[in-house]
């Protein structure tokens, strides 16, 4: 039996950055939990990150939207950015002058960037009971002499003095 889980995605077309620049801030929050993504993104210090924090909280908006439209449940604390992908947009041809009357060609480059959110698979009905271990008697009064043993041994050891360097004269 395959359980579906949506995703939702938001798109940010046309921007002006370079792809590459682009995937280092969108490297750090793929596969974080969203609320993870919103501040690494809030907090990063390349020019795109307040591009990609408003492209995310979209994106979210987007799953609160749709899950609302279709009433089907949707745990906002449980997405997590799925894929998040900077794609070529297309190069703006420009021309810087050179000495001499000549001309150098350069590129602007332009990103489109995608970014989808999923819901984490949740396993339900089962549960997971993490108990203490239970010791018995003789296992407590076994590390209790292990204790005891250990301190008698520290206080026997001899302890070092230090030999006072005698000066010449």
């Amino acid at each position: 039996m395959a359980v579906e889980t949506r995703e939702y995605r938001a798109e940010a077309k046309f921007q002006r950055v370079s792809p590459q620049k682009a995937r280092l801030v969108l490297d750090l929050i793929k596969g974080r939990g969203v609320e993870e993504a919103l501040t690494t993104a809030a907090f990063t210090k390349k020019r795109i990150a307040p591009v990609i924090h408003k492209l995310l909280t979209s994106a979210v908006d987007n799953a609160k939207y749709v899950a609302g439209e279709q009433g089907t449940d949707l745990d906002v604390d449980n997405l997590y950015v799925k894929t998040a992908l900077a794609n070529d947009g297309p190069r703006m041809k420009r021309i810087r002058p050179a000495p001499m009357g000549r001309a150098f060609r350069y590129q602007r480059r332009l990103t489109h960037i995608v970014l989808s959110v999923a819901e984490r698979a949740v396993a339900t009905g089962l549960v997971t009971k993490v108990e203490e271990p239970t010791v018995t008697p003789k296992a407590a009064k076994a590390t209790k002499t292990k204790a005891a043993e250990l301190q008698a041994a520290i206080e026997a050891a001899p302890k070092a003095t230090k030999k006072k360097a005698s000066k010449k004269a």
